[in-house]
């Protein structure tokens, strides 16, 4: 099998509401998306969207890697030889992995067709459907309140509340989601860097007692230190989750030398995709550390790839599939199923999603 030709294109993706987190508010994501043709009448599709303050890429940047070292490289070669493939594009785009993430998805989704099987049993197949939160962005405590009502109302049983620019207001809302929710409901709080040491601390000995399953990336990713600071200082009693502060597996190695964090959040866009991603995970586990998959703001056939990877895995304790959800215009939406708050693959051959 050999790789005729590949199709690049941007699809600018709108949001039903702004979504705000400690860095950034966003109304609109653009998303990549690739198309690889075979000579066997096989096709692969892959997608990705960038975060410029996790990884340093942007529209320009994702675009130019695609069209002009990705697309060369993989003319003539065979699609299912993709370990190789994907070492030398890492080599050529080391700073460049969510550019690399579309390249990987489209590579698995074809290597999942010519097997005739859903990717995740190609790579493991260690569950069916996972549990996913349902990210609740930055507003006024009553506003966070209501969504959470009404996420849970439609069946979701794990909530991710963004916190990191006002402590005071973030233990406020954390208090009344959960006298609202209840207690069967899990919480996940995400900081994305928004606190220093100091407030970390106020913010987790005020929310101990509320039974939050962890605290993701609460201080700047590059104090690697601050996690073990955090876990010494608090009695280690709210798990802490590394996101920011992770790409790929090079990183769980350094921030496991600065005295590590409980748990890593792995994201396709992040780490270049899910043969890295399975890197990451496999040296988290060797940690003893559990992982959570996560997204960005991704179509749905991102989601796909994510849930395939996430499924793949045992050591996959959590999942953040929800990065599609809010989106009104897309094209690969049906990509993945959601019902209860679990995500369900659809069953047909590598990632269960094509484009005519």
């Amino acid at each position: 099998m050999r790789i005729l030709s590949c199709e690049v294109w941007p699809v600018e993706l709108t949001l039903e509401e702004p979504f705000v987190i400690a860095y950034s508010t966003m109304e609109r994501a653009v998303n990549y998306f690739l198309r690889i043709d075979t000579d066997a009448g096989i096709s692969g599709f892959g997608c990705s969207a960038f975060d410029e303050e996790v990884t340093g890429e942007n529209e320009r940047t994702v675009g130019t890697a695609l069209r002009e070292i990705a697309v060369p490289l993989l003319i003539g070669e065979d699609p299912l030889s993709y370990a190789s493939i994907l070492e030398r594009l890492h080599h050529q785009i080391p700073d460049q992995p969510t550019a690399m993430a579309s390249v990987d998805m489209a590579l698995l989704d074809i290597v999942g067709k010519k097997a005739g099987l859903p990717l995740y049993k190609l790579l493991g197949g260690a569950r069916h459907a996972i549990k996913s939160s349902i990210t609740i962005g930055i507003q006024p405590v009553d506003a966070v309140v209501s969504k959470a009502v009404m996420w849970t109302d439609r069946g979701y049983r794990a909530l991710k509340i963004k916190c990191g620019i006002s402590v005071e207001e973030d233990i406020e809302k954390l208090h009344k989601v959960r006298e609202r929710v209840g207690r069967e409901v899990e919480i996940y709080v995400d900081a994305n860097q928004g606190y220093d040491i100091q407030s970390a601390l106020r913010f987790i000995r005020a929310v101990d007692s509320l039974g939050i399953e962890f605290i993701e990336q609460p201080c700047d990713k590059r104090k690697p230190d601050a996690f073990s600071v955090l876990r010494e200082r608090s009695g280690g009693t709210v798990p802490l989750m590394a996101d920011e502060a992770i790409l790929g597996p090079e990183d769980v190695l350094h921030l496991i030398k600065a005295g590590g964090a409980d748990l890593y959040n792995i994201k396709l866009a992040k780490t270049g995709g899910i043969w890295r991603a399975r890197q990451l995970d496999a040296v988290a586990a060797a940690a003893g550390s559990a992982t959570m998959v996560g997204c960005m703001d991704e179509a749905g056939l991102g989601i796909a790839a994510a849930l395939h990877m996430a499924l793949s895995s045992t050591n996959v304790r959590y999942a953040d599939l929800d990065g599609h959800v809010e989106f009104i215009d897309d094209p690969s939406y049906d990509a993945v199923r959601i019902k209860d708050g679990f995500v369900y693959p659809n069953e047909s051959p590598g990632l269960g999603f094509s484009f005519p």
